[in-house]
């Protein structure tokens, strides 16, 4: 299986978990439960860098 299609496979939103579980290679679970824990205090500190990453990381 193919780094890309392994990263769709993992993308459940816009497959930026998904992206960093595979370039840091690790479960994509942990940068999930990472965004959510930042989105706790008010959304911004997690839903920032996930947009940031959205537009930055390559779809392929």
């Amino acid at each position: 299986m193919t780094d890309s299609k392994l990263r769709r496979q993992n993308g459940i939103v816009a497959g930026v978990c998904g992206g960093l579980g595979a370039f840091f290679g690790i479960n994509p679970i942990w940068f999930r439960l990472l965004f959510l824990l930042l989105m706790i205090p008010g959304g911004l500190p997690g839903l920032l860098p996930y947009i940031v990453l959205w537009i930055i990381i390559p779809k392929q």
